[in-house]
C-alpha cells in the first residue's frame, strides 16, 4: 500500500537483522502519494534531496490582453534538485520570449512579460516546461487573445423598403470584442427605440419586426455594440426603413391617402431557420432559446419540453420570446418547442438541447509516488466527460507509448511500470480532453533506495513551559520508510506512551511538560539501508502569570484612565518577554510620539484624555517566545448626554400653554438626572438663553406655561452624573399672543425713613411678564385702626411715598398690575406702619437682685407701648462701676451695657467685679434709636473668693521640715483672711496619696511657712489657696522631698554660704512674676465677654441652678461662643465660692447681641474680662426671680 513520505508509522524497538527479515516485505509498496493541483504538482521532498521537476505555480487561461494594458505577464514557476530549467511552446513549437529589460524574466526563467506593441504577433497557445537532470514537467497551455478595438464597417446601406404587414430584419452584426457586450438600437438623438411585441431585439443584436407599420418608416435606426471592460462604445451607419402603406383595390393611385389594414399573415418563424435546431452547451452554463415571429396580427409565443414540464427555474423574456435556465443539468437536456400563433394559424420550432461536460477529476488528480526498486508502479487517469475524454500519456513532455516487451504497459487510463527500475523515475503527465477542454496532471514516479537521512538539525534546542505541550522534530527521508523511535539521556530503551507520542512523520511529542522533562532525547531511524540518529536538547521553563490582572472600570471623558496588567515569567525568557494591549481585539500600537495619548510603562496602560471612541474591551496579554496569558477588562467611559434631537410643539388649550417633546441622545453610560428646558426670546434679551423649566431624566416632554407678547424659541440640553450636555437644536419660532398680566408685585416693603411719611417699594414685574404694553402699578391705602376709603395712584416705578402720616399707625396696603389689555388679578392686602420715633418714655421700677458676686438679675416695668413710637428693638443695660471697697478712695469710671432684644421685662447681667459699688440705668430702643434712661439703681456686689497665689515655692528641705514662700494674690476679690494650706505625703512607687494634713494660716499678710513633722526621705504635695470671707480660692501645687540623715550631713558645711543665694534667686523670681502678671492683667482690660445663648431658653431654663464659678469662661474674641463647662478646684473640692440659680445665667445667656464699653449694641452680648478662671462654688444659694 503506498506511504507518505513523512508517513514513518510509529515501530516497536528492533535490531538491523530484524529489519533486513523485513526488507523485501518493505520494497513491495508504493509509497508517498501527493496531491496534484491545477496550478502545483509534485513530491514534497526536502529540497536537500535530488528531486524532480515540481510546477509550483503559473498562469491559467485563457489570457485576454485588453487595449490599455502595458504588458502581460506569463507566469510558470517550479522547483526541484537540481533547480530546474525552463523552456516555452507557442503553438506547439519552440518559442524564445523576448529580451526584456528587467531583473525578473530571462531566457532560462519560467516568466516573461509581453510589452503592448509587441502583444498582436504573440497571440496563441504556450506551455511552459520545467525541467532538470531527473525529469520534465509541464502546464497546460496557455491561450493568449489580444483584443483590438471593436469597429463598425463602413457601409452605405440603401433603405429597406416593405410593404405594411410585411415582416423586417434589420442587421446589426455586432463586432466581435471583449465580453461583456452588450447591444442597443437608438435614434440617431439617442432615444431607445421601443420594442414591444412585434417589435424586438434578438440575443443576436438584430432587430425584428414581426409586421411592418407605416410608424415604423424613418431614417435614423442606428445599432450600439457597448464592451464595458474597455469602456468602448461603438455606432453602426444608421438605417433607413421605408412602409408602404396599402390601397384599396378599387381607389387609384391619386384617388387620396387612403389606406387599408394589412392582410391577415400566418405566422412563420423569422428566427431561428429551420425546423429544429440543435443546441449543445456544457453544464452550469446558462441555455437561452429565442423565437422570433412574423405575421399579421402579431403572433404570440408558447414554449414547452416535449414529455415533460418545464423546469421551475425557467424564465421568459423578451416579450415571451426568449426562454432562459440558469445552471443547466444534464436532466435539463431534451426536446424543447416554440410555437407561434395568431389568428391566421401556428408553427412550431423544435430545439434538441444536449447537456455536456468537459474532464474533471472523478475524485483527485493522479498522486506522485515514491517507491523502491523492483516494486510495481500503478498510476490511474480516472477522469469523467462528455463525450468521454480522450486520454494522452507522456513522460518528461514526451509521447509516452505501450511497451510490453520492457514491462510498460499504457492500459487507457493507466500506466504500468512492472519491476521497476530507476531509469523508470521522472515525471509523467496525464492529458485528459474532449471537445470542451482538458485537464493535465504532473505525476512525479521516483524509483530508488536510500539510507535515512536526518533533515532536522543534530543538538537542535527545544524549550517549553511547565504544563506546556512541546513537539520535537525529527525529519527523515529514506526509501524504503525508516522505522523512528527515541530515547532519552543515558536512560535505556525507547520512549513511548503516557504523555509521551511519537508521531508518523517521526516527531516526539510531550504533553504537560514538568521539570524533570529537561534533557537530552535521540531520535534513532532504521531502515534497510541503514541507520541515522540525531539529539534534540529540551528545557522546561516556568509559565507566565498574570498576577495582578486589569479590572473592570468607569472613567469620565477627559480624564486618565490607568489599566494595570503585571505578570511573573521565567528569567530566562526575559528578552523575549513583552506586554502587548489590544482593543476589541485590535492591537493598540506602541508610540513614542508627543501627541500619542497611549502610554505603556511596567505592564500599566494608560489613556489620556480618554473620550467615547476609547470605550471597549481591553485584553492585556503577557507573552514570551513560549506562552502567553490573557486577561480582559471593559473600560466604560462616562460622559455628558448628547444633545436631544427631534424637538416638536405642540398646543394645548390654551395659546400660552404648550407641549415641547424631544427624543433623548446617548447617555453615555450614566443616566440623565434631568432635562433642562430654556428659552430666548427677541423683544427684551435677544441672544440671551434662560432656564425654563427641569423635567426628570425619565420623561421627555414638559408643558410649559408662556407669558404673553413675547416670540420664543426653546432648546433642551440633558444633565448626568458627569455635568450638563450640550444643548439641542432650538425650535422654530413661537409667538404667544397679548393678555393682562398674571400676577401683581411680590415682596412688598413698607418703611418709614421720616416719623411723618410712609414710603412703600415692590419687587416689580419681570419684562417678560408686562404680557403687553403699557405696564403700570395701581397703589392703594388706607388706615386700618379707622373706617376710611381706598387712596389710589397709578404709577409706573416701583415704589412710592405717601406723606403727611401719623407717627408710627397701621395701614393697609395693596399693589395691582395693569397693561393695556387689562388688569392683573386681585390684590393681596398687606399691612404695614407709617414712618418710626425715638421713644418718648424709660422704663420704670428697675430692681436689681445680686445673684453672686459677679451676676445680677435686673427686672423692670416695661415703657408704655404708645410710648414706644415705632417697632420695639429692646431694651439697653447700663451700668458704671464706681468704686471698688476694698480701695473706696478711689473713684472708678467703668462703663459697660448689654442689649436685650425684644419684649421682656428682666435680663442677667454678668461680668461684675466682687466687693464693688455700681450704679445701674435701662432704656428702651426702636429703629430709631434709644429712649430715656430710666432712673439709676446702686447696688453693691459681695466679696468673692480670691485669685491663685503666683508663686509657691519649696525650699530649705531638711530630714523633717521644709520650708514654703509664696506671694499674695494680685486680686483678692475681698478682704484677705489668710491661706489654707494642705499637704499630702506621696507613695512615690505608686504614686499614691498615703497621708494629707492641712493648715489654716489666719494671719493675711503671711508670705511664708515651715512645715514640720514630715517623715525623713519623703515626696509631699503642697497646695495654698488664699481666703477671704466668702471662702478660699483655687489652689497652687508645688511639691518637694525631705532628706535623708546622709545627705544632711554634706549640706550642712556649705548651707551656710549657699542659703542667702537660694533665698535671692527666690526673691527675684518672685518680683520677676508678679511684674508679668500685672503686665497681663493691665493688658486684658477692656476684654469682651461673648454670648450666644438665644432668648427662646429663658423659660426653659430659669429653675436650673447657677453660681459664680460655672457661669462662663469670657472671650477675648467676639467670635467666640460663651462657654457654661466647670472649673473645679485643683483639690477637687466645692466647698469654696458663691452661689448662683441657674436661671439667672440663662436670662444672661438670652442676650442676643453684643454691648461695647460704651453701650452700643452690636448684634451680640460681651462684657469686661477680668479674671482668667473662676473657682467652684461651695454650694448653691436659690434666688426666685
Amino acid at each position: 500500500m503506498p506511504v507518505d513520505l513523512y508517513l514513518h508509522g510509529l515501530l516497536n524497538s528492533v535490531s538491523i537483522n530484524q529489519w533486513r527479515v523485513m526488507r523485501w516485505v518493505r520494497s513491495l509498496q508504493l509509497v508517498l502519494l501527493l496531491a496534484l493541483t491545477s496550478w502545483s504538482a509534485g513530491l514534497n521532498i526536502p529540497m536537500e534531496v535530488e528531486q524532480l521537476p515540481t510546477i509550483v505555480t503559473h498562469t491559467s487561461g485563457p489570457i485576454v490582453a485588453l487595449p490599455f494594458d502595458q504588458t502581460i505577464t506569463i507566469r510558470c514557476e517550479a522547483k526541484g534538485n537540481p533547480p530546474p530549467k525552463y523552456r516555452w511552446t507557442k503553438d506547439g513549437k519552440d518559442f524564445i520570449p523576448p529580451h526584456i529589460t528587467t531583473n525578473k524574466t530571462t531566457h532560462t526563467a519560467g516568466t516573461f512579460e509581453l510589452h503592448k506593441r509587441h502583444l498582436v504577433q504573440f497571440q496563441g497557445k504556450y506551455r511552459c516546461y520545467a525541467s532538470n537532470m531527473l525529469g520534465t514537467a509541464m502546464t497546460e497551455e496557455i491561450e493568449l487573445i489580444v483584443s483590438s478595438v471593436p469597429k463598425f464597417p463602413k457601409e452605405n446601406i440603401p433603405p429597406i423598403a416593405v410593404e405594411e404587414g410585411d415582416p423586417i430584419i434589420l442587421h446589426c452584426n455586432p463586432p466581435e470584442g471583449v465580453a461583456p457586450r452588450q447591444i442597443y438600437w437608438m435614434s440617431i438623438g439617442l432615444q431607445h427605440i421601443e420594442q414591444d411585441e412585434r417589435v424586438s431585439m434578438g440575443i443576436d443584436g438584430n432587430l425584428y419586426f414581426s409586421n411592418a407599420l407605416q410608424k415604423d418608416s424613418r431614417q435614423d435606426y442606428c445599432c450600439f455594440a457597448s464592451f464595458s471592460r474597455i469602456r468602448t462604445i461603438v455606432q453602426k451607419t444608421a438605417l433607413a426603413v421605408v412602409v408602404n402603406s396599402l390601397k384599396a383595390d378599387n381607389e387609384s393611385d391619386d384617388s387620396g391617402n387612403a389606406t387599408v389594414a394589412p392582410p391577415v399573415r400566418k405566422p412563420g418563424l423569422l428566427l431561428p431557420s429551420g425546423v429544429q435546431t440543435e443546441k449543445v452547451l456544457m453544464r452550469g452554463e446558462t441555455l437561452q432559446l429565442e423565437c422570433m415571429p412574423q405575421g399579421y396580427p402579431t403572433p404570440t409565443i408558447r414554449w414547452m419540453k416535449m414529455g415533460d414540464e418545464l423546469p421551475p427555474r425557467a424564465e421568459f423574456d423578451n416579450f415571451g420570446k426568449l426562454l432562459t435556465i440558469s445552471a443547466v443539468e444534464e436532466r435539463d437536456g431534451g426536446k424543447y418547442t416554440c410555437k407561434a400563433v395568431n389568428s391566421a394559424g401556428e408553427d412550431i420550432h423544435y430545439f434538441d438541447v444536449i447537456v455536456e461536460e468537459p474532464p474533471q477529476w472523478l475524485t483527485e488528480p493522479p498522486q506522485s509516488q515514491l517507491t523502491v526498486n523492483g516494486s510495481d508502479v500503478h498510476i490511474k487517469c480516472s477522469v469523467s466527460g462528455k463525450p468521454p475524454p480522450d486520454i494522452t500519456w507522456r513522460k518528461n513532455g514526451e509521447i509516452f507509448r505501450d511497451d510490453p516487451l520492457n514491462n510498460r504497459r499504457v492500459l487507457d487510463d493507466t500506466v504500468v511500470l512492472r519491476n521497476a527500475r530507476p531509469e523508470d523515475s521522472g515525471v509523467y503527465q496525464c492529458d485528459a480532453s474532449n471537445s470542451h477542454g482538458s485537464v493535465l496532471a504532473n505525476i512525479n514516479i521516483m524509483v530508488m533506495n536510500m539510507a535515512p537521512r536526518i533533515l532536522t538539525r543534530d543538538y537542535h534546542e527545544y524549550a517549553v513551559v511547565l504544563g506546556g505541550d512541546i513537539i520535537m522534530n525529527c525529519s527523515v527521508f529514506s526509501s524504503p520508510p525508516a522505522d523512528i523511535t527515541w530515547t532519552k539521556g543515558e536512560t535505556p530503551g525507547t520512549i513511548g506512551g503516557g504523555r509521551y507520542s511519537v508521531f508518523q512523520n517521526g516527531s516526539l511529542q510531550i504533553i504537560s511538560a514538568e521539570k524533570n522533562d529537561s534533557g537530552n532525547y535521540v531520535c534513532h531511524a532504521f531502515n534497510s539501508e541503514g541507520h541515522s540518529f540525531v539529539t534534540a536538547v529540551l528545557d522546561v521553563k516556568d509559565s507566565t502569570k498574570i498576577v495582578d490582572p486589569p479590572r473592570d472600570m468607569q472613567i469620565i471623558s477627559g480624564t486618565t484612565a490607568q489599566l494595570m496588567c503585571r505578570a511573573e515569567y521565567d528569567k530566562g525568557l526575559q528578552g523575549t518577554f513583552e506586554v502587548v494591549w489590544r482593543k476589541d481585539e485590535e492591537e493598540i500600537p506602541l508610540s513614542f510620539e508627543e501627541n500619542s495619548r497611549y502610554l505603556m510603562d511596567d505592564g500599566m496602560l494608560q489613556i489620556l484624555n480618554v473620550n467615547l471612541s476609547d470605550q471597549g474591551m481591553y485584553t492585556c496579554t503577557a507573552r514570551t517566545s513560549l506562552d502567553e496569558r490573557n486577561a480582559t477588562a471593559l473600560l466604560t467611559v462616562l460622559d455628558v448626554p448628547d444633545a436631544p434631537k427631534h424637538l416638536e410643539l405642540s398646543k394645548l388649550e390654551s395659546p400660552r400653554n404648550v407641549r415641547l417633546s424631544w427624543v433623548p441622545g446617548s447617555d453615555h453610560n450614566s443616566s440623565v438626572t434631568e432635562f433642562i428646558v430654556e428659552y430666548e426670546e427677541s423683544q427684551w434679551a435677544p441672544g440671551r438663553w434662560k432656564e425654563l423649566q427641569k423635567v426628570p431624566g425619565n420623561q421627555a416632554t414638559a408643558e410649559l406655561a408662556l407669558h404673553g407678547h413675547l416670540n420664543y424659541q426653546f432648546r433642551v440640553y440633558a444633565v448626568n452624573a458627569v455635568g450638563p450636555g450640550p444643548p439641542s437644536e432650538s425650535t422654530e419660532s413661537y409667538k404667544t399672543p397679548p393678555a393682562a398680566p398674571d400676577r401683581n408685585p411680590e415682596n412688598i416693603k413698607i418703611q418709614g425713613h421720616l416719623p411723618h411719611q410712609m414710603d412703600i417699594s415692590w419687587e416689580p414685574l419681570l419684562s417678560i411678564e408686562h404680557n403687553g404694553p403699557g405696564l403700570e402699578y395701581q397703589v392703594s391705602y388706607r388706615r386700618l385702626d379707622i373706617e376710611d376709603d381706598w387712596t389710589k395712584h397709578l404709577v409706573k416705578r416701583h415704589s412710592f411715598v405717601v406723606r403727611n402720616t401719623s407717627t408710627f399707625v397701621p395701614y393697609e396696603i395693596k399693589i395691582q398690575s395693569r397693561n393695556s389689555h387689562g388688569w392683573g388679578p386681585v390684590p393681596k392686602v398687606v399691612t404695614g406702619y407709617s414712618g418710626e420715633d425715638v421713644p418718648a418714655a424709660a422704663p420704670r421700677d428697675v430692681a436689681v437682685e445680686v445673684i453672686n458676686t459677679t451676676v445680677l438679675r435686673v427686672s423692670w416695668t416695661p415703657a408704655p407701648p404708645a410710648t414706644v413710637r415705632g417697632h420695639l428693638g429692646g431694651y439697653h443695660v447700663h451700668w458704671q462701676r464706681k468704686k471698688s471697697l476694698h480701695n473706696p478712695n478711689k473713684i472708678l469710671d467703668e462703663r459697660q451695657s448689654l442689649s436685650f432684644p425684644g419684649k421682656r421685662t428682666h435680663a442677667i447681667v454678668p461680668g461684675l467685679q466682687p466687693f464693688s459699688e455700681y450704679i445701674l440705668a435701662v432704656n428702651v430702643f426702636n429703629k430709631k434709636g434709644n429712649g430715656p434712661n430710666s432712673d439709676p439703681v446702686t447696688f453693691i456686689t459681695p466679696e468673692g473668693v480670691p485669685e491663685q497665689v503666683p508663686i509657691l515655692t519649696a525650699s530649705n528641705a531638711q530630714k523633717d521640715s521644709i520650708l514654703l514662700v509664696w506671694g499674695p494674690p494680685l486680686v483678692t476679690n475681698g478682704i484677705l483672711t489668710g491661706y489654707l494650706l494642705q499637704y499630702h505625703l506621696i507613695n512615690e512607687t505608686a504614686l499614691e496619696v498615703v497621708d494629707s494634713r492641712e493648715i489654716n494660716i489666719t494671719r493675711a499678710d503671711t508670705t511664708q511657712w515651715q512645715v514640720q513633722s514630715l517623715e525623713e526621705g519623703s515626696l509631699y504635695r503642697f497646695l495654698l489657696s488664699a481666703c477671704t470671707r466668702a471662702g478660699c480660692g483655687p489652689p497652687l501645687a508645688q511639691e518637694s522631698s525631705t532628706i535623708t540623715q546622709t545627705r544632711l550631713g554634706g549640706q550642712r558645711s556649705d548651707f551656710s554660704t549657699q542659703g542667702w543665694v537660694i533665698g535671692t534667686m527666690c526673691a527675684v523670681a518672685l518680683l520677676t512674676l508678679v511684674a508679668l502678671v500685672a503686665c497681663f492683667v493691665r493688658r486684658n482690660k477692656g476684654g469682651k465677654y461673648a454670648v450666644k445663648e438665644k432668648e427662646d431658653l429663658h423659660s426653659d431654663m430659669e429653675s436650673q441652678g447657677m453660681n459664680d464659678a460655672t457661669f462662663c469662661e469670657y472671650s477675648d474674641s467676639e467670635e467666640k461662643p460663651l462657654k457654661g463647662s466647670s472649673l473645679g478646684s485643683l483639690n477637687g473640692d466645692d466647698a469654696v465660692g458663691d452661689s448662683v440659680s441657674r436661671d439667672s445665667l440663662v436670662d444672661y445667656a438670652d442676650g442676643d447681641g453684643e454691648f461695647s464699653e460704651d453701650g452700643s449694641f452690636i448684634g451680640e452680648y460681651s462684657v469686661r474680662k477680668h479674671g482668667s478662671s473662676v473657682s467652684e462654688p461651695s454650694g448653691p444659694n436659690p434666688v426666685t426671680a
